[in-house]
Formats: structure tokens, sequence, C-alpha cells
């Protein structure tokens, strides 16, 4: 169902309100690029700083822009299941093709509460589920186990894998072969597709989704080789967009080459002057600068 590039998108501020128009500009580029798939509100996109409100606005106006060019996964995750389930309701009204559900944070639900919370979303939310497992933000882990449990009851499109472990993947594969794997970390990409993954949910395709679905293509060409090569050339630009929390350096290097306003929302703040620097010299050893 979701495959290739799929862009995790920024959430772009101006005079500290959501700057809407850009959002448009935003889709209208990553249609050109041949982008695979879009992702609001999701980390990259900030949602833990934006208001209920402002969180369904994104979903809609990303909808509204995408016009069924492209899958619409919308951010729809909560560590409250009733949240959870109403944000998703939320983007199945919008248009919205699959909603992408976290593993709740802060309240650390065992494995039990891990299906009963994603079983009653699939239930009662209206959407397929990309399940998001992300347990160095969440403190929560979703185990293969727990995804093939739910997998059998229904209702789950995919899995976001961002545990940053490539035996995850494997064993995913194996539990659970009927579903997309999704890498949650760009620099895993490629072994992760070679353990079975379909794409990724990407931060680094803000800055070049063509370069990244290249390289997944020659992978899927069977030309090993050459995706390699490609994955070693992104491999520091795909580091660089973590060298201080994301979505910092990301948004700081689509600031640099016009694409948005460098603004974030507190508790983020701008990126530090020795990383930009860093950051900088990331950007031009690729050939962005």
């Amino acid at each position: 169902m979701f495959d290739g590039v799929i862009v995790a998108l920024v959430t772009p501020f101006k005079d500290g309100e959501v700057d809407f128009e850009t959002i448009s500009e935003l889709v209208e580029f990553h249609i050109e690029q041949g982008t695979d798939g879009i992702v609001p509100v999701g980390t990259t996109g900030e949602c833990a700083t934006l208001s209920h409100e402002e969180h369904d606005q994104v979903v809609a106006r990303v909808v509204e822009a995408v016009k069924g060019r492209v899958p619409v996964i919308a951010g729809a995750g909560s560590n409250a299941t009733k949240e959870a389930i109403r944000l998703t309701r939320h983007a199945k009204e919008a248009g919205a093709d699959a909603a992408l559900s976290v593993a709740p944070y802060y309240n650390k639900p065992t494995q039990e509460g891990l299906f009963l919370h994603f079983r009653a979303i699939a239930k009662d939310g209206g959407l397929p589920l990309v399940l998001y497992n992300v347990p160095g933000r969440t403190k929560s882990d979703i185990l293969p186990e727990t995804v093939e449990r739910l997998v059998k009851a229904g209702g789950i499109a995919a899995v976001k894998e961002a545990s940053g472990d490539v035996d995850r993947v494997s064993a995913l594969a194996r539990r659970v072969p009927d579903i997309d794997l999704l890498s949650g970390e760009d620099a895993l990409t490629l072994p992760i597709l070679a353990a079975g993954g379909a794409g990724v949910i990407s931060v680094v395709a803000n800055l070049v989704p063509a370069d990244l679905k290249a390289m997944i293509a020659a992978y899927r060409e069977g030309n090993v080789e050459k995706a390699r090569d490609r994955h070693l050339a992104l491999f520091p630009l795909m580091k660089a967009m973590f060298y201080e929390t994301n979505p910092i350096p990301v948004k700081a290097a689509m600031a640099r080459l016009g694409r948005i306003e460098e603004a974030y929302r507190l508790p983020l703040s701008p990126l530090s002057e020795a990383n930009r620097k860093r950051l900088e010299q990331a950007l031009q050893a690729y050939g962005l600068l």
C-alpha cells in the first residue's frame, strides 16, 4: 500500500503561525520531484507543539494541496487513545489515505496496553494505520509479537520502524510479510530494503527526495552497487539532519536553501552556531550550495 520515498514533511511557520501558503508550495515541490507519499504533522512536522486546531488544519491543507496525486499518511498519534481516535477520524474526514499512529509516550503502556490502544484506533478511527515505533522518543517499544497480533486483528497497513535495529525489521518481515515495512531512519533505508523493507518515511527527503528515490530504484532494479554508491553519497547529509534534535537541522537547511523561514516552536530552539557551520559544510559537500 505504501512504499518508496515518503517525506516526513516539516511544518513551516511565519510570524509565529503556521505558514499554510508555504505548505502548499512544499507539496508541489514533492510532486514535481516524484516523492511517493507525504506525512504531515509527524515528528518532523512538530506535531508536539501544534494546537489541536492547527494539527487538523495542516492535515486538511496537505490533503487539499496533494489533490489525490500521492498518498497522504496523516500524523494522528497520541498517548491518549481517545485523542488518537479523534485525530484519526479527522484525518479520514479531511481525505487522508492512512494515519501514522505513534506508540504512546510518557505513560509507558505494557504490550497488552499497546495492543488494546492500536486495536481501538484501527477499529474506531476509520483509516488504515501505519504503526510508528520510535522507542528513543517514546520509551515505548512495539514488539514484533504485538505487531503480529495487531495485523491479525486487522486495520494495519504498515509499520514505520525507527528503533535503529535492522534485526527488528527482519523479525517483522518474518512475522508480518503482508504489510509494508518502512524505515524510520534515513541512514538505515538501504539495509532495511535488503531485510524486506518497502521504503522510508524520510527526513532528508525534505531536501533531496529525487536522490533518495534514485537509490531505492537502483536497489529494486538489482543494481546493488549503484544503490550503495548513492547511499554512501547521501549518508553525510542524512547524518547532518540529526546534528541536533529533529527537525531543527532540516528546517535550518531548508531555510538556507530558501524554501522556508527558519522558525521553530519552543521548546525547540535554533541550531547552534557550531552545528550551523557543520551543516553548511554538509550542504556544500553534497552540492546543494
